[in-house]
């Protein structure tokens, strides 16, 4: 994609409008001539660069607008992040605390440090169900083992509570809330994948066994649309040089998985959220570099478009959905352990 400069147009007697003329058109030699950079995936992008310094392309600006907000107090990559009661809430990751909880009130623009964790965590799940928030598995902080922890998180008590573990321990997880319930999928522990597809009922406080996700992943992202749950791309074994564009979705009423179209862009640590009736996907990280990629699902037509790139790419991030705006925070703007606060919002036009 192309980086845009500014040039400075100067009046110059007698031929000053012939030379303005070129001087505005130096951006759009350089953009066919690849100076400015070829256009389609970010990667390995200026972690030192502006975090809006990503072009949003004419056509690009017509599916929607990116904007800023206020960053988290702490920079933080491989989150847990869900909705709860009209806030954000990011929970562990690498960074600044693995135990830290801050959460967001889209009304005044502001974050605030809630309860911690009773253990320091990266790479978990976490979801939403019935005012309380969930975070489930991940890695030990200091160990960095897998583990199958879980916990509620009470806002208005401001306080966590132990629940019965995950029955599967494992990191790089996704959890997903269907019909009240929480779905834990897949993830990795040690050195292999896992299928798992375990459910927690918070009504029962009790999990069960469901069927196993065909293609066992890690590092996937995971949203509920229509009473199903679509599981999307991930990585084999922890490596992101084996990254997926797999699509499997997950029917609870039938216990069965279905396969949909894949996604057009196969990466991993990335997040999805559900805006305007279609699953965006955004951010994710390879060999080469951190994605700015949003592409988004269409259950209609079983079939993904491309919309405007994601300001700053990272990966390891938060994706979430919130009165019809889509907020993605924190994530690392290199492959591996970095992280960031950086909270960047779009809207649809």
């Amino acid at each position: 994609m192309p980086r845009w400069a500014a040039i400075p147009t100067y009046r110059l007697e007698p031929c000053g409008a012939r030379i303005a003329v070129l001087l505005a058109v130096v951006p759009v030699l350089l953009a066919c001539s690849g100076q400015a950079g070829a256009a389609g995936p970010t990667r390995g992008a200026d972690p030192a660069g502006p975090p809006s310094s990503a072009p949003i392309s004419a056509t690009s600006r017509q599916q929607g607008a990116w904007s800023m907000r206020s960053s988290m107090s702490t920079e933080r990559g491989e989150v847990g992040a869900a909705v709860v009661d009209g806030r954000l809430y990011v929970v562990g990751g690498f960074g600044s605390g693995s135990d830290v909880v801050e959460a967001y009130d889209p009304s005044t623009d502001r974050w605030e440090v809630r309860a911690p964790l009773p253990r320091g965590v990266h790479h978990p799940g976490a979801a939403a169900a019935g005012g309380k928030l969930y975070v489930i598995g991940g890695y030990d902080a200091a160990t960095g083992a897998a583990i199958a922890d879980a916990y509620e998180y009470d806002p208005t008590l401001d306080s966590w509570r132990a629940l019965p573990q995950l029955p599967t321990a494992r990191g790089a997880l996704v959890c997903v809330t269907a019909n009240g319930q929480i779905y834990a999928v897949g993830g990795q522990a040690g050195r292999g994948n896992r299928q798992e597809n375990e459910v927690y009922d918070p009504a029962t406080g009790e999990w069960g066994a469901r069927a196993p996700m065909p293609t066992g992943r890690d590092h996937l992202a995971g949203a509920e649309l229509d009473g199903r749950v679509h599981v999307i791309a991930g990585r084999v074994s922890g490596n992101f040089g084996r990254n997926l564009d797999i699509h499997e979705v997950y029917d609870p009423t039938t216990d069965s998985w279905t396969t949909s179209a894949p996604i057009p862009t196969a990466r991993s640590g990335i997040g999805a959220a559900v805006l305007d009736g279609r699953i965006h996907v955004l951010g994710g990280e390879d060999n080469n570099g951190t994605f700015a990629e949003h592409e988004a699902y269409d259950p209609a037509t079983d079939s993904w478009a491309t919309l405007a790139p994601l300001p700053t790419p990272r990966h390891g991030l938060g994706v979430l959905q919130l009165d019809g705006v889509l907020y993605v925070v924190a994530g690392g703007r290199t492959p591996g352990g970095s992280a960031s606060g950086l909270v960047e919002i779009f809207t649809l036009r």
